[in-house]
């Protein structure tokens, strides 16, 4: 089916807005804006209004120049909204990496569901969003008494457009503590909070919510019947192709800011909370079970800038003379959190190859102990930034022992969000080039990553 959707894509560094074919779900224009955090008062919070122009403006500039038949939504977890009466926010929307929510962690934890019912491990500041919620009633007394409704980010934006509340069960899913996978239902802990009533209806993703209010018809150009759809997680946006075109087991991994590994019809594993494993919530509303780290962050601290791509002799340099970054880079997250990063042999220069290379290496190596933790078997698909990472491809492949593929778009969520709306096609995926790494080399890449992990463990 031909046409445009308009793709509303707010992630942890960046908001976007994302143009998708519906048939080939190529993506037809891209803008995006920093996800800046403001300071507050009451507390740090999203710059959702900055947001809001800027898709706004953008979804008349598309569709001046394309044409938007229909509008989809995919965001970051770990994040809600409190509506008022008015459908206006009770309260900012706070930044879940803000450690307000640890200062009553204790108190929390006594009303806390344990992590076999709802497959959320205990995380740090507000990411657990009933954290975030019960710090906020402690802070702000009459907030719980202003909030009418409350609903999962990607239903906050389609709210704006269309005046209908709704929350996903895939932004439920991830890591909130609200939600029991097992049972699809809200987790003892709505009840504990005294929230029942007021969290907005659970709808799926692709359900529709409505068309646009007319106050977006006269500020966009859209036409009135333009359809809005509920909106998905966005690593279960990532991960939402491979669930309609793949033959299980399989793994994917969503790349960006998080790097999230989700195993599909793999080994059964028991999860450990303390690694960072939890369970994910499929667009389909099946568990996944999923580990992850701060990948994203973790590159851009670590390369320390930009650098040239690896050659393969940046990457023979690094394992033959076992030069290692350590984890955590990012220490707060993944399976190897509260450890602190470090390097073995020669720091590489900051933007060398070599320096590439190393971390790399690293990147590939956690994610191949998240793959690990959760069960995985199969095949394994890469989908965002580290797409594009030739090395990191190919030193995954090797360590894991198993084919390695790509997704050919460059925006994974924004594609999976499209594939919310009835009509749109999966995308098709490509099989890696592997570099040239010889059988000696891939040998000692065997044994390099062997000597990190006994390192790492011991």
């Amino acid at each position: 089916m031909t046409g445009h959707v308009a793709v509303i894509d707010i992630g942890k560094t960046n908001a976007k807005l994302v143009l998708v074919d519906r048939e080939t779900l190529a993506e037809v224009a891209v803008i995006t804006r920093p996800n800046t955090v403001l300071p507050g008062p009451p507390w740090p919070h999203f710059d959702v209004e900055g947001h809001w122009a800027f898709l706004l403006e953008g979804l008349r500039d598309f569709h001046a120049v394309h044409g938007i038949d229909a509008i989809s939504v995919t965001t970051h977890g770990a994040c809600a909204a409190l509506l008022d009466s008015n459908g206006n926010l009770a309260a900012p929307i706070l930044d879940y990496e803000f450690s307000g929510p640890d200062d009553l962690a204790g108190d929390y934890d006594a009303i806390r569901p344990p992590f076999a019912d709802t497959g959320s491990p205990k995380l740090a500041g507000g990411l657990n969003i009933g954290a975030q919620l019960y710090w906020q009633f402690q802070m702000d007394p009459e907030l719980k008494d202003r909030t009418h409704q409350i609903v999962t980010y990607p239903q906050f934006w389609g709210a704006r457009l269309t005046g209908v509340k709704a929350t996903d069960a895939t932004s439920l899913g991830c890591h909130t503590d609200l939600w029991n996978p097992a049972e699809g239902a809200f987790s003892s802990l709505v009840a504990a909070l005294g929230i029942t009533e007021k969290m907005a209806p659970v709808r799926k993703p692709s359900d529709l919510l409505g068309p646009i209010l007319p106050h977006i018809v006269d500020v966009t150009g859209l036409p009135p019947a333009t359809p809005v759809y509920c909106g998905i997680h966005d690593s279960n946006a990532s991960l939402l192709p491979y669930i309609l075109a793949e033959t299980p087991p399989y793994s994917v991994v969503s790349t960006g800011t998080w790097v999230v590994a989700m195993s599909i019809g793999g080994k059964n594993a028991t999860l450990d909370p303390d690694l960072d494993t939890l369970i994910n919530v499929t667009a389909l509303g099946r568990p996944a079970p999923s580990a992850r780290f701060m990948g994203g962050r973790e590159h851009d601290v670590a390369t320390g800038g930009d650098s040239p791509s690896p050659t393969p002799q940046d990457l023979e340099h690094i394992v033959s003379n076992q030069i290692m970054l350590m984890p955590a880079v990012v220490p707060e997250t993944g399976p190897f959190k509260g450890q602190n990063a470090r390097w073995i042999g020669a720091e590489p220069e900051i933007g060398t190859g070599k320096r590439g290379a190393a971390v790399a290496l690293y990147l590939a190596l956690v994610t191949a102990e998240c793959l690990s933790s959760i069960g995985h078997e199969g095949s394994i698909i890469v989908e965002g930034p580290f797409a594009g990472n030739q090395t990191y491809l190919d030193i995954l492949r090797i360590v894991t022992g198993s084919d390695v593929r790509r997704s050919l778009g460059s925006t994974g969520t924004s594609a999976g969000a499209a594939l919310l709306v009835d009509g749109a096609t999966t995308p098709p995926l490509a099989e890696v080039n592997p570099m040239s790494i010889s059988d000696k080399n891939s040998a000692e890449l065997l044994g390099y990553a062997a000597q990190w992990l006994h390192i790492v463990k011991a």
